[in-house]
This record gives C-alpha cells, sequence and structure tokens, in this order.
C-alpha cells in the first residue's frame, strides 16, 4: 500500500480531475467513501443535486475564514493511497477505514479533534483512492503534520499486516525524492517512459561515476547535454549546482530546474565533494597502457572483475564503514559499465545501475573509508569508451558480470543483515538484471570453451577431474554434472599451455572467496581461472597433442589412477558414492 502526498493551491481543480473520466477515460464511478463529517460532505457522484462547487466549498470554508495575508499558498492536501498489484478487493467500507487512520496518523484529523482540518477520500478506482484535505483546522491553526509522508508510510504498514495485504518494506528515509504526479502526468502526454527528474538522475550519476574532481564531474555534465547552473558565492566559489533537461519547461517558458539535492541525497554538492575528498581514483596509470593509449574495453573489464571481487570480500567483513564505501564504488562501477556496454547487454546493465542506486544508501557513515580501487576500475571504463560484444570484448564484458552478481548479492546479505529492507531488495532486483545479462554476454564464449573442452584427449579430461575432486570435495560432483565442466576443462588445459600448474591455479581461484552464493560455481571457477591466469576471456580450438604433458610438466596418469578418474566422472558411479556418503 503506497500514499503519496503532495499540496496544491487548487480545490475545485483537483476535484475537477477526481470525479472526472481521468486523463484515459479510465476513473469509473467516483464517489466518497469517507468525510471529516459525511452529513456535511455533498457527494457529486451519488447525489444529483450536489455539485463541485458545493463540496469545494465546505472544504474550503476553514481557509476561506481567515484574513488573506493568513491563507496557506498551497491550502490544498492531496495523498493518493494505493494497493499492490495482486492484494485482495478493498470494500467501501475498508477505505474508509484506511483513510481514517491516514488522516489521524499524519495529523490532518486526529480521532476525537472536532477541530481538525476538512477532509474527504474519493474512489474511483477499485485498487485506490484520493484523501484531499484543505490545511486549516476549523479553529483557524494550521496541523502539525512535520513527516507526514514518513508517518503515513509506517501507518500504511501496519494496515497491510493487518488487512492481509502485501507488506512492503519499510523506508529509512535515504530514498530519492519520487516523482510527483504531475511530473508523471507531464511525461505521459510529452511520451518520455520517465520523468525528467528520473533522466537527471541517472545522467548526474553516470558523470559522476569515476570523476577524480568536482571540475570533472560539471564538465561531464556539460558533454551529456545537460543544462547545468552553478551557485556561486560573492568569492566566486561555488555553493551548488542544479540541473534541467534541454526543452524541459514550465508554462511560463522557463527552464525547470532540479537541485542535485532533489535528484538523490548522495547529489548535493557537499555530499560528492565527500565522495571525491575521500581519495581520488587511483591514478591514471590504470587506465593507460604502456603506449601511452587508453587501453581496451575489454582490458578495463578485466580489471574491474578483480575490483569487484575485492568489493564483494569486504561486504563479507565486519567493517561496516568500509563496505559502504565499497556499495558506493559498485554503484559507481555499473553507472559507468551501463554507458559503455555493447548493445545486446546495455539495457540490462542500465535497470542494475537504476535499481543499485538505491543500495548504496543507508544511515551507515563510511568515513575514512577508501575505495579507490573500483571507483578507478569505473574511470577505467568510462575512458576506454564502448565494448563492442564480440571477440574478447565480450568474453571480458562475461567476466566482469560473473563477478558482479557475487558483488549485488553480498550487498543484498549486507543490507538484509542490518535489517535494510529497500536496500536489500535493491540490490536482488539489480542481481536479477545482471544474471539475465550474463546470459547474453557468456552464450558465445562458453559455447566456443565447450567445444574446446570436448576436442581435448581424455587423458587431459580426466586429469583435470581429479584435480577438481582433490580440491573441491563439497562441489564436485555438481561441477562435474554442469554443462559448464567442458568449459572448465578447457580453461584448465589453456593454463596448462600457458606454463600454470592447473592445480595450483585452481587451488587460488577456490580460495579467493566462498563460492555458496555462485548461481553456478563452474561459471565463476572458470572466469577467475582466466582472471588469475591472465589467459584470453575466449578461446580457440586446440591444436592436437601429440602428449597429454610437455617433458618439464607431471607425467601423465598411470592406467589403474586414469581409469580412477573416469569413474570418478561417471554419473552413476558419482550417485553412487553419493548414496555411500
Amino acid at each position: 500500500m503506497v500514499p503519496d502526498i503532495s499540496t496544491g493551491s487548487r480545490t475545485y481543480g483537483l476535484l475537477n480531475y477526481l470525479y472526472g473520466p481521468g486523463r484515459r477515460d479510465e476513473h469509473t464511478d467516483p464517489h466518497l467513501v469517507a468525510a471529516w463529517m459525511p452529513e456535511l460532505a455533498p457527494d457529486p457522484g451519488r447525489d444529483p443535486a450536489a455539485t463541485l462547487k458545493q463540496l469545494t466549498d465546505r472544504l474550503d470554508l476553514p481557509v476561506l475564514a481567515l484574513p488573506k495575508h493568513r491563507r496557506p499558498a498551497r491550502h490544498v492536501w492531496h495523498c493518493p493511497v494505493r494497493t499492490s498489484p495482486g492484494d485482495r478487493h478493498l470494500t467501501d467500507a475498508d477505505w474508509a477505514a484506511v483513510a481514517r487512520r491516514i488522516v489521524h496518523a499524519t495529523g490532518i484529523a486526529e480521532h476525537g479533534d472536532d477541530k481538525a482540518c476538512r477532509w474527504i477520500a474519493v474512489r474511483h478506482a477499485d485498487d485506490h483512492i484520493h484523501i484531499v484535505a484543505t490545511l486549516k483546522r476549523e479553529d483557524g491553526r494550521s496541523p502539525r503534520r512535520h513527516e507526514d509522508g514518513i508517518r503515513a508510510q509506517a501507518e500504511c504498514r501496519k494496515i497491510e499486516a493487518e488487512f492481509g495485504l502485501q507488506i512492503l518494506n519499510a523506508g529509512d528515509r535515504t530514498a530519492a525524492q519520487r516523482p510527483t504526479s504531475a511530473e508523471r502526468s507531464k511525461a505521459e502526454r510529452a511520451g518520455r517512459s520517465e520523468t525528467p527528474r528520473e533522466t537527471l538522475r541517472e545522467r548526474v550519476r553516470q558523470a559522476l561515476a569515476g570523476a577524480a574532481s568536482e571540475e570533472e564531474f560539471f564538465g561531464r555534465l556539460a558533454e551529456a547535454g545537460l543544462r547545468l547552473e552553478k551557485r556561486l558565492a560573492p568569492s566566486g566559489d561555488v555553493l551548488g549546482y542544479k540541473v534541467a533537461l534541454p526543452g524541459d519547461r514550465n508554462r511560463h517558458g522557463e527552464p525547470i530546474w532540479f537541485p542535485g539535492s532533489k535528484l538523490a541525497p548522495d547529489l548535493s554538492l557537499p555530499k560528492i565533494r565527500q565522495r571525491l575528498d575521500a581519495g581520488p581514483p587511483d591514478s591514471d596509470t590504470s587506465v593507460v597502457d604502456r603506449s601511452g593509449e587508453p587501453p581496451s574495453p575489454s582490458q578495463t573489464r578485466r580489471e574491474a572483475a578483480s575490483a569487484a571481487e575485492q568489493a564483494a570480500s569486504a561486504l563479507s567483513g565486519d567493517d561496516d564503514a568500509d563496505a559502504v564505501a565499497q556499495l558506493v564504488g559498485v554503484g559507481e562501477l555499473l553507472d559507468a559499465v551501463a554507458q559503455t556496454s555493447p548493445a545486446s547487454t546495455r539495457q540490462e546493465f542500465a535497470e542494475a545501475a537504476r535499481a543499485f542506486e538505491r543500495a548504496t544508501r543507508s544511515h551507515i557513515r563510511a568515513e575514512h573509508a577508501d575505495n579507490r580501487a573500483i571507483r578507478s576500475a569505473a574511470r577505467g571504463i568510462i575512458r576506454a569508451g564502448n565494448a563492442l560484444g564480440k571477440g574478447e570484448d565480450g568474453g571480458a564484458t562475461a567476466m566482469l558480470l560473473s563477478t558482479m552478481v557475487l558483488a549485488t548479492i553480498a550487498a543484498a546479505r549486507w543490507h538484509s543483515a542490518r535489517g535494510h529492507a529497500q536496500q536489500a531488495a535493491a540490490a536482488q532486483q539489480a542481481a536479477q538484471h545482471l544474471r539475465a545479462a550474463y546470459r547474453t554476454a557468456a552464450a558465445t564464449p562458453m559455447n566456443a570453451m565447450r567445444q574446446h573442452g570436448r576436442r581435448l584427449p581424455d587423458p587431459v579430461r580426466q586429469r583435470h577431474a581429479a584435480s577438481l575432486e582433490a580440491t573441491l570435495p563439497q562441489h564436485a560432483e555438481q561441477v562435474l554434472r554442469e554443462p559448464g565442466w567442458e568449459a572448465l576443462a578447457a580453461s584448465l588445459d589453456q593454463a596448462e599451455r600457458a606454463g600454470h600448474d592447473p592445480d595450483v591455479l585452481l587451488q587460488q581461484a577456490i580460495t579467493w572467496r566462498e563460492l555458496d552464493t555462485a548461481d553456478s560455481v563452474t561459471h565463476v571457477l572458470i572466469w577467475r581461472l582466466r582472471r588469475l591466469g591472465n589467459l584470453p576471456a575466449t578461446t580457440t580450438l586446440p591444436r592436437p597433442r601429440t602428449n597429454s604433458r610437455t617433458s618439464n610438466q607431471q607425467p601423465p596418469l598411470s592406467k589403474e589412477k586414469a581409469s580412477g578418474a573416469i569413474a570418478r566422472t561417471n554419473p552413476s558411479a558419482i550417485r553412487a558414492r553419493g548414496a555411500r556418503r
């Protein structure tokens, strides 16, 4: 159940909309379900003799009784309350009870107060009502409605539990300000899929991703095509900023400006400066190669995967300040990749970044915590530009996605352990979008690796299976059953050809971080092996081997050991071992 409080200046205009057909003829049977005094509130929906003018005059009477200089400029209080999709049908009596509880909780009309504000509740759809009140009490005083939005939300959580409705996550006042109903309506009329406020919030966050200085941040805003206006002190110092979308104007033809603090709590200039002052991204040596040229998108994605893995480890630790800093870094990394990802995964990356934005904020502070490594990774991705999504770029994107899924899952666990319900849900939603993007990005490189694995000689595959069982006994049976096992064998084979000891490399990949949160242990191991061994993110089919090992490698398995390895990879043998255990 979602309340959405706003104020306005025209009682008649609002009532005319509520009792009208709606913008798309969606209003059906508009009528009152509750009022401050039902016998004094005419209902134009059910009484043919009642008019909107009469209802307006009754509601406005306490306001009009005051001298003009005491009348509030915005005297109309409006609170739509909507049930969630899938909730049961509420009767008029149910909605009347909801309305009375909301006006009591918000201070508009407390129970037993005969001098309270006048209010009504109009229903014109099955799933919501509109509560309208005028903000002067019968005694001429203003209502005590401090933090009425927070109190309305808290009351709705109680109503949901008592009425058997879907219980939404409780807020903690760190969420970004939602678009108003007027903003949403304007966006619909203009054919926009989102409001200017939401578009600006996303673009400002993208401009901040990996920025090293305030000047660079402002420069990126200008490059993004936004209108930018800085608030300057007499000394010339910048005190704040506001942005507007080109073409978004009010009725007077003036740009509609949004200060950063109205986009999100962490996008005000003081909060941005705190982020930048905590330490700029690591020096740009990570974003230029030895020739002085910017690195390829695939190289920066590899580096970002390592930084994301470290962030996931921090989120599993006990240092809350460090964890909060890493959450901010993960958010910046998602914002950076969303701008530069290939077309095949761009939409899912963008949705993941929008969702995770909520998970970057909580009341826990990140003072003196260091997230320069992951912010540097975000900076490198921005500097490298767009990836093509093919060949090495596609494999590196899959490598990064595999790690980002683990990082967002770790973020969800961290928030859940601290009772941050909305942030945990946002992190879980981001993980779902990243999983979808991973399936797209990993399809081609995984298929190539599986073909590589199928062409390996049997003794080589048997040796790698034996190594897996010895190194990862708790997951070995699962891995050997997964379709990705052949791709893992191919990765171990490539590591061996590159001069690595595959057993040692596999042990490093396993001990890097726990694997229990992974959707596919096999896929996580593959990308860790390739990152640790600096192997290509894609593969080509191997040349036929003349021997299973080169002269400086360990000797091949004996016939008896090879037979044992074959038996260990046989599904029936695996099931039998499981039954014995």
